[in-house]
């Protein structure tokens, strides 16, 4: 009999908010279905005598108490005994993440894991987009100042992004070039993106879930008034939205192409109907606020989809 574990790598729950929150919005839905709940942090992984263990807890997530999540029972175990395991901590993509994605190799032909530990180091968050730059607007990834003082000439007015970065930060919009502040920007983050910067971000941008290979959904996200940042942990306000022609056919083919690569539930990010460089694989936000706003559960889908 297969053991109804789940197993969720994540930041802790009380540094989580269940208004908002992915990975407490998916273990709630697999409760119901009578599985248990393992949390623990991604410090806590070991390879103990060809075994992959880890030190957390047992618990219980309920949307009804103040306290959304209760510790059942704190102890070491051993990860093959799961049925599943969802990387869930919040990037930076850094060298602890890799390490973390290597361990769970190990077990990854006997569990579950979503998304695959080998697949997230292969699609780079930010790097995967280049090979749909047809739908994105004018983009370099370079480190080459020259390269990025030739792009902000074109364009006047570009948005600088770190690769490795997550949740709008370390985000600059660029009216003029400062070349002392973007050598430093290149010595803090190595590569980076420049982008043009597309003025209709003030309408919101559209974040779309894939799961499976399948485009189940999107929000928008509008930013709060004076920003141009359009997460949700920045400000901006979500609201309701359906995917033009284009942008389905756009997310159609990046959930294909994801799947092929062994990805199974990612978040994609539109502005103006163009790709705006992220495709988000290792720990994509967004189903709690979907629900709220439509009624769509894409919890039940995720499970459905893994035959739950």
């Amino acid at each position: 009999m297969i053991n109804k574990i789940v197993a969720i790598q994540g930041n802790h729950p009380s540094k989580l908010n269940p208004k908002s929150d992915t990975s407490i919005f998916l273990a709630h839905e697999i409760q119901i279905k009578k599985y248990k709940i393992f949390y623990y942090e991604p410090k806590d992984l070991s390879i103990i005598n060809s075994k992959v263990i880890a030190f957390g807890f047992f618990v219980k997530f309920d949307y009804s108490k103040k306290k959304f999540f209760k510790i059942l029972k704190k102890q070491k175990l051993q990860l093959s005994k799961c049925e599943f395991i969802l990387i869930r901590q919040d990037p930076p993509f850094n060298l602890e993440y890799i390490s973390s994605t290597h361990i769970l190799d190990v077990i990854k032909d006997k569990v579950k894991i979503l998304n695959n530990p080998s697949s997230i180091r292969d699609v780079s968050e930010k790097l995967y987009s280049a090979k749909y730059q047809k739908f994105m607007p004018p983009t370099i990834f370079s480190r080459n100042i020259q390269e990025i003082k030739k792009f902000f000439k074109t364009h006047k007015k570009i948005i600088l992004k770190p690769i490795n970065s997550f949740s709008g930060n370390n985000i600059h919009l660029l009216n003029k070039f400062n070349q002392k502040f973007i050598n430093q920007y290149i010595k803090k983050h190595n590569y980076i993106i420049c982008q043009k910067f597309l003025s209709k971000i003030s309408y919101g941008d559209k974040r779309v879930f894939l799961i499976n290979g399948k485009v189940c959904g999107a929000i928008s996200r509008v930013p709060k008034k004076g920003s141009f940042l359009s997460n949700m942990s920045k400000g901006a306000k979500p609201i309701n939205t359906e995917l033009t022609k284009k942008e389905n056919q756009i997310s159609k083919l990046i959930a294909r192409d994801l799947k092929k690569s062994n990805i199974f539930f990612a978040g994609i990010d539109l502005i103006d109907q163009k790709l705006n460089g992220d495709i988000n694989v290792t720990s994509p936000t967004g189903l709690k606020t979907f629900y709220d706003l439509t009624g769509k559960n894409l919890a039940k889908i995720f499970w459905k989809e893994l035959k739950v």
